[in-house]
This record gives C-alpha cells, structure tokens and sequence, in this order.
C-alpha cells in the first residue's frame, strides 16, 4: 500500500510540475502603448485581459552622454506627470501583465558609443525604472518588469554590453529582457545583442519590410520561411510581430481570419512559439480580441 501510494504521489507531482511548466511557458499577446495619447490609459490596456506584456513607449534619447528623454507623446510631461502612472503599472502587474519600458524606436536620438557607455545606461534604467533607487525616477516608484530593445538607428554596437548589464541585475531582482528586431535575418542592430542568449522574449517585426520577403504579401509562404530561421535565435520564447490594423503599418498587415487559418497553425508547433505581438495598442480595435483564443 505504501509502495501503492509513493507512485500514485510521484505521478501526481509529474503532472503539477508539467502544468506549471505550460502555465509558465504559455503563449500571449505583447503590445506597445504610449504613442497615441487617444489611445487610452495603460490600466484600460491591460483591463481588456487581452494581452501578457505591455511595453512602454519609447525612451527615445539615451546614451552618448545625453540627459535621457522619456517620450510618451502626450500621455504626461516626463518631468513632471508621469509619476502618476505608478499606480496603473502597479494594477496591471497585478493582472498578471508584465510591463516593460522599451527603449528606441523608429524615431529618436539613441546610440551607445562604448561599453562604458553601455554600463551607464544600463545603471540609469536600473536605478530609474527597475529595482534601484533614484530620486527622479520618471514613472514613480514603481517597478517595471524589464526593458526593451527596439533599436531601429545607429550601431548594433554595445546593446550586447547593454543586455548584460542589465541581465546582471537579476541576482537582485528578475529584469526580464525583450528584443523587438525587424524580420531580415540577422538584424542588423540586435543580433549581437540577441546571441547572448539573454533575451526572455523576441518579437520580430514582421511588416515594413517589403523587399526582404519576409512578411505576409500575396500569401504566407515568405512570412513561414522567415519565421523558420527567427527559431534558430537563443531565446525560449519568439513572437510573430505584426499590425494590429492596415493603418497601422505601411505594410505586413494579415487579416485576423488569414492569420488564424493559415499563419498560427504553423508556426505553434515550433517549440519555440511564445504567442504574437501587436503594434500597438492605438491600433488594436478588436484585432486581439479576434485572435485570443487561437493565440
């Protein structure tokens, strides 16, 4: 009996380990806010229960020795209302929606000019919206989950530098790291960056990219193939990047029905499959909702 009931425990633990692991391991949808000041709050973003990772943006002026620029495009004055937004990053995490501060994007003024460089940015994030300390932090007290990279300009010099130092930070509390590279393979910016192998998360931009037949066109086959060698990246989780509507992006658009019938199926069997990421939230009028459940 007691032999009996050892197995019966063994097998029972088995099975709440591997659902933790699924449950841990289970696919979502990421966004970007912060860009359209119509857009809605950050805690309305993350009470539609629709996505797992909201990323703030953009920190659009760092490194090279320049006084870092939080640009929320009207959302709040970095340096004065920001701080406010505390308490809704505060409820979102609750939700189980992890918030990260993305730093770049397609506009901007952002460059590291050496590793040094790369060390002190790294500090400045962490002192200003992670676990450190600092008396301007420009979101308030609260804790972001991770950082970002959606570097479009410059070098792909040093955000290798960047990554470690941040990952570095971890033994104090979890940083969790993303990469949003555009679909050419490599990314020109990122893919030292990302071979590191610290990257929790990669979603690809897989639109405005017309001449590199990497995204969805006339059909899907560009997009499969390209999503294919996205897979062979370091990273546990790797995410379809794509618009949440035709205006959202010059290009790459799939419609919700296309992508569910003829793009998930797919890519979901890749071990490596983490879910899809939107751009963004401004545009995202049903488009998540659409999807969640094939997600």
């Amino acid at each position: 009996m007691a032999a009996s009931y050892s197995v019966a425990s063994a097998f029972v633990l088995s099975l709440l380990v591997l659902s933790f692991f699924k449950s841990s391991q289970a696919a979502g949808i990421a966004t970007y806010w912060g860009q359209f000041t119509n857009e809605g709050s950050l805690a309305e973003a993350c009470a539609t229960g629709n996505y797992q990772f909201v990323n703030i943006a953009f920190l659009t002026t760092f490194g090279n020795n320049q006084a870092p620029v939080l640009n929320l495009a009207g959302h709040c004055d970095p340096g004065v209302t920001c701080s406010r937004f505390s308490t809704e990053i505060r409820t979102c995490q609750s939700q189980g929606v992890k918030v990260l501060l993305s730093l770049g994007g397609e506009r901007g003024s952002y460059s590291l000019v050496s590793a040094e460089d790369a060390r002190s940015v790294a500090n400045y994030l962490w002192n200003n919206f992670l676990g450190g300390q600092s008396s301007s932090r420009p979101l308030g007290d609260a804790i972001l989950d991770g950082i970002d990279f959606d570097i479009e300009a410059g070098t792909g010099q040093y955000w290798d530098e960047l990554a470690r130092t941040l990952s570095g930070f971890s033994s104090q509390r979890k940083v969790y790291l993303s990469a949003a590279p555009q679909c050419p393979f490599p990314d020109r910016y990122l893919d030292t960056a990302i071979q590191t192998g610290l990257f929790d998360y990669v979603w690809i931009q897989f639109y405005n990219n017309p001449t590199a037949q990497c995204q969805y066109g006339a059909n899907a086959a560009d997009l499969l193939a390209s999503w294919n060698r996205w897979t062979s990246v370091p990273s546990n989780q790797i995410f379809l990047g794509i618009p949440a509507s035709e205006g959202a992006a010059n290009n790459g658009y799939i419609p919700p029905d296309v992508l569910m019938s003829q793009v998930l199926p797919t890519i979901k069997s890749s071990p490596k499959y983490g879910g899809v990421m939107l751009w963004n939230r401004f545009f995202d009028q049903g488009y998540s909702s659409a999807i969640k459940s094939s997600v």
